[in-house]
């Protein structure tokens, strides 16, 4: 009797064992809720981009116009919800490092693309904006009225306060405003080097204003929509358009690239097809790469 009892003590005791190390296991499999490094914890990708936080952020749906703030401790984005297709819709998302370890919140539904100004205080959702108060954001506000005459999609900032933002149409018209003595100027287009071909649209200043990233449709390019980068010259004056290339453009849509606020990392929307025979829309996804690919295109001085 007595080692039957012994036998069943070592039974139970293997298998409360076992149970420790797969819940060991899980635990280590989401490592990113529980970690403070940056980007949600997801290991940086090299040369080729990357679906960025399969799972937690990269899904069977929609996923794009993702952007953290200077601290990276807030990562913001739109994606898709619903299973069946009548049932889906787009929301607004911030995944946040609280109380150690990230965490996911819906803010609302779909509100405009969003770009984090450099100094973090402003959070721009293409004519209109939210001011930063204490950890959270003001209710939405509305650019002066030459800005809502405009039908924006996407406005980024520069350190120095200048706005490059698009404009709503086939052609896709580039425009930028910079705050001279504290002054918001008119509007101005950019040149040929920027505004040719069509569809340009969804632009990213770098916050030193050394160059501008944007996409758009031209005869020269890989597929449906590219991503091109200008770099600023000496002369003030803005190169021609180069495009980022095979690795980054593919035969479908590129567009919505940004930056992240460290310089390090080079975020972009990628459309990826039908998911499944029934879909009746084509999904897109967010995918990250290093942001020396950009580098590499940069003329030589």
């Amino acid at each position: 009797m007595r080692n039957h009892i012994i036998k069943f003590s070592v039974l139970v005791f293997v298998i409360l064992l076992n149970a420790c190390k797969t819940e060991k296991s899980k635990t280590k499999e989401n490592d990113f809720s529980t970690t403070e490094s940056p980007y949600l914890g997801q290991k940086p990708p090299g040369l080729i981009p990357e679906p960025f936080a399969p799972g937690l952020v990269t899904t069977l749906n929609w996923e794009i116009d993702g952007v953290f703030t200077p601290d990276l401790k807030e990562f913001y984005f739109i994606r898709e919800v619903g299973e069946k297709e009548e049932d889906k819709k787009m929301e607004f998302v911030v995944i946040q490092y609280k109380n150690n370890q990230w965490q996911d919140f819906v803010i609302s539904p779909r509100v405009g693309q969003p770009f984090i100004s450099p100094d973090g205080k402003k959070m721009h959702l293409g004519r209109r904006y939210k001011e930063r108060i204490g950890t959270g954001w003001s209710e939405i506000k509305k650019l002066d009225t030459v800005f809502m005459k405009i039908p924006i999609m996407r406005l980024t900032a520069s350190a120095n306060g200048t706005y490059v933002f698009d404009e709503m149409s086939e052609q896709g018209n580039l425009r930028y405003s910079r705050l001279i003595d504290g002054k918001r100027e008119e509007p101005k287009s950019f040149g040929k080097q920027i505004n040719t071909g069509k569809s340009n649209a969804h632009p990213f200043i770098a916050p030193d204003e050394s160059y501008i990233l944007w996409d758009g449709r031209r005869d020269s390019g890989y597929g449906n929509a590219d991503i091109y980068v200008s770099f600023r010259q000496k002369d003030g004056s803005w190169s021609e358009a180069i495009n980022l290339g095979e690795k980054i453009n593919t035969e479908a849509s590129e567009y919505g690239a940004s930056v992240t606020p460290d310089g390090k990392y080079l975020f972009f929307n990628r459309n990826v097809g039908k998911v499944k025979p029934t879909d009746k829309y084509e999904n897109t996804d967010m995918f990250w790469v290093d942001a020396q690919v950009i580098e590499t295109l940069r003329p030589k001085k």
